[in-house]
């Protein structure tokens, strides 16, 4: 993928791809760590978030749907098969109604919350909005609808909760994103492309690319939500549970009662295309703060 230039004129034309600096293998972001950003930084924080929009949410409907892979040892290679163990076996769960967000939380959003809330936003996340505005010229409007990102389990799950949402359960994410028959990725069963979703982006400088959340139409889901595959991976309320499976309740399963990690699901702009299929599981720790974590929310159907 060519090099993004740095100015307005660009993004304006081609806004479903964004710059992020990120030195690879580090927890957070190296440049806020070494240098924390001048005050300036937060008048830009301010006309970022006046430039919010908040995501209208899908119905899902209740019903049954496959949730997880059934494990496949006649077929070496391919996406049919389970990527690891704690996905298998595959379910037959009922899930009630529910709403979720159309787009993954923008850091319009999520910086809007912050000065609603008069929470300060975290170092990491400065950094890198100065080191944009600062180094690559990114104005306030094109951060805007950038997904959020840097966001831990915990202030993501206060964010939805400010808004009188929640965040999904790991089944009712599972649900919006392959439907009733147990698609493989969001979109269906074709292999992703950079057409359909943002994944595997390495610049020859190291900078990833990342997504504006309204982006990539053709790689919604049957329900029509958007970047439930790549771009940021999503924060869900269930604590990881790697035997879990065998043992849920076939309805409304709330995922085991404690853990060490939580559930993270979708994939990133950082993963291998077998990261993004609907039923891949992966967790992290609470707490933590990445280039490559975001979150949606949900909300109990009346």
């Amino acid at each position: 993928m060519p090099f993004v230039p740095l100015f307005f004129g660009y993004y304006r034309l081609f806004t479903p791809f964004l710059a992020i600096w990120l030195t690879l293998g580090l927890p957070a972001f190296a440049i806020g760590n070494i240098d924390p950003p001048p005050a300036e930084v937060d008048e830009h924080i301010i006309h970022i978030a006046g430039f919010a929009k908040s995501s209208p949410q899908i119905a899902i409907p209740e019903g049954f749907f496959l949730m997880g892979t059934n494990r496949r040892d006649d077929v070496r290679h391919g996406f049919e098969m389970h990527y690891d163990d704690t996905e298998f076996p595959q379910r037959r769960i009922w899930v009630d109604g529910f709403s979720i967000d159309k787009y993954e939380a923008s850091l319009g959003e999520y910086l809007a919350y912050f000065l609603d809330s008069k929470r300060p936003v975290s170092r990491e996340l400065r950094g890198l909005i100065w080191h944009l505005i600062s180094v690559h010229f990114i104005p306030d409007q094109a951060l805007a609808p950038w997904p959020a990102l840097y966001v831990t389990w915990e202030e993501a799950k206060d964010f939805c909760e400010y808004h009188h949402k929640r965040l999904p359960s790991e089944a009712e994410w599972e649900k919006a994103a392959r439907g009733e028959s147990a698609r493989i990725f969001p979109w269906g069963e074709m292999d992703p492309t950079a057409d359909l979703a943002v994944f595997g982006q390495y610049h020859v400088h190291e900078i990833p690319l990342v997504a504006t959340v309204d982006s990539f139409e053709d790689g919604q889901s049957i329900y029509k939500v958007f970047h439930l595959a790549g771009n940021i991976a999503e924060w869900v309320n269930d604590w990881l549970g790697p035997d879990y499976y065998p043992i849920m309740p076939e309805k409304n399963p709330p995922g085991p009662k404690m853990g060490r990690y939580k559930i993270v699901r979708g994939g990133s702009w950082k993963s291998r295309p077998v990261m993004l299929r609907a039923a891949t599981r992966g967790g992290a720790f609470p707490e933590e703060r990445s280039a490559t974590i975001g979150f949606r929310c949900a909300k109990t159907s009346p």
